[in-house]
């Protein structure tokens, strides 16, 4: 596996350096915490459309960049390195591959330029109060009427379902076979009668995920993705994409820089944290963990670019990646003290926020951060997929 980059590559990443520095500038905020309205969240989705350049990963013909799978890496080495806003993945990343993959041409031609111009906004109906990590064990129910699917049943954890305008949603079609032979993925307008959203106000304070209730909800069947009963083959795929992409091993590279440049202003006994001999260790071991992390999604990439489609790989990667994730916020924490309590979600907006500007956020993603290890599939469930499917235990 060749890491260098051609003379092309680093023109290639000159381009989007210049672009990043050009438009980055017109959003007026870039960290998440800041984001609180749905034209937020929208509005690098929309600069990045103008451009194209929003789904690199999607085929040329449905609107895809047509780049490489080095030019992809570059993107977001580069993104996260000049703090660009994470895109939304619902549907640029699940259900838009789901579509283009296995959806008709109607569904193509229909949803799938909504999504790159954010016209529509998706939301995820995978989880239930009863079925989480065993995600196969889900109970919303749909039973065939005519042209129509009713839909009963419910969903949590589903995030920014407030700002919402269609949901993907797992639901069982025939309770009469084995759990994973049951399940129909089905596309619902969120204005559609019986569907309702309820909030969930997390640890934090924010209202990040919802509570989706279905009652006698009238899908068309044209809204079907697939096959009825086929619907965990499309699950599983998503399910991939989903993973690869939770590992963010370049935005983790940002994380560890800005860990360091807090551990150089904060001391400890008159000198910097990060000049001692136990926080300095905590440091290099996470880089160590990250460096070898990063390489294992090169190979990945490599093999990707031979046309050869990530499997049980991405369980490695959204596992390490998730863990390294949660340990650089606990770092933070642990670099600012008792500065990282009073943190911004406990003050009105005329009350002064003690201790340095970057002690401001650190409680508040230290806690939501904890979420990393449970979504998209719990690490508990990916080590048992890799001892199966790798190790053959």
């Amino acid at each position: 596996m060749d890491v260098t980059f051609t003379p092309e590559e680093e023109a290639f990443r000159k381009e989007v350096q210049s672009f990043l520095a050009e438009n980055l500038p017109k959003l007026g905020k870039t960290s998440r915490r800041e984001f609180e309205t749905k034209e937020d969240f929208l509005g690098w989705h929309r600069i990045l459309a103008k451009k194209g350049w929003v789904a690199p990963h999607w085929p040329t013909q449905y609107g895809g960049t047509g780049w490489n799978v080095t030019q992809r890496y570059i993107y977001n080495e580069e993104s996260a390195r000049a703090e660009a806003p994470a895109l939304l993945p619902f549907g640029l990343s699940m259900v838009g591959p789901v579509i283009f993959t296995y959806g008709n041409e109607e569904q193509k031609k229909k949803f799938l330029p909504r999504i790159l111009s954010g016209e529509d906004w998706w939301c995820q109906g995978y989880s239930e109060p009863g079925a989480g990590s065993d995600l196969a064990s889900l109970k919303t129910r749909a039973v065939r009427e005519g042209d129509h699917y009713i839909v009963n049943g419910q969903k949590t954890w589903t995030t920014l379902a407030q700002y919402a305008d269609w949901i993907f949603c797992l639901v069982r079609t025939n309770p009469d076979v084995k759990q994973q032979e049951g399940i129909t993925f089905l596309l619902s307008d969120m204005k559609t009668p019986g569907i309702t959203v309820k909030p969930i106000i997390v640890l934090d304070g924010a209202h990040e995920v919802n509570e989706v209730f279905f009652d006698n909800v009238k899908v068309p069947v044209e809204n079907r993705v697939g096959e009825e009963n086929k619907g965990w083959t499309y699950a599983k795929f998503l399910l991939v994409n989903e993973r690869s992409g939770i590992a963010g091993v370049a935005r983790s590279k940002k994380a560890i820089e800005r860990l360091k440049e807090i551990a150089r202003a904060e001391t400890t006994d008159g000198k910097p944290l990060i000049a001692t001999d136990e926080f300095s260790r905590k440091i290099a071991e996470t880089e160590v963990e990250l460096s070898a992390l990063e390489y294992t999604e090169l190979r990945t990439l490599a093999q990707e670019s031979k046309g050869q489609m990530a499997g049980p790989e991405s369980s490695i990667l959204k596992i390490k990646g998730t863990e390294i994730q949660q340990r650089l916020t606990e770092l933070v924490v642990e670099a600012v003290g008792y500065y990282a309590y009073p943190y911004d979600r406990f003050f009105g907006e005329n009350e002064y926020v003690p201790g340095p500007d970057y002690a401001e956020a650190a409680a508040g993603n230290y806690f939501n951060m904890r979420k990393a290890s449970i979504y998209g599939g719990s690490n508990e469930i990916q080590r048992g997929i890799i001892a199966k499917a790798v190790l053959g235990l």
